[in-house]
């Protein structure tokens, strides 16, 4: 998922250099959303792993 967030930021800076703002806009959204979902679901893990009592690395 930190692949998919990269990429639209990827896109939206492409973009943006080329001047097509809605596109730049709604990548940047795009990616700044899965960025979210992507750490919520990392410390999601972490707190799971602790419960259980494993190492988390």
């Amino acid at each position: 998922m930190l692949g998919w967030a990269l990429g639209f930021l990827a896109i939206a800076l492409l973009t943006a250099l080329f001047g097509f703002g809605g596109i730049a806009t709604a990548s940047a959204g795009i990616a700044q959303i899965l960025f979210y979902i992507f750490i919520a679901l990392f410390v999601i893990g972490i707190i799971a792993s602790m419960v259980r009592g494993r190492s988390p690395l």
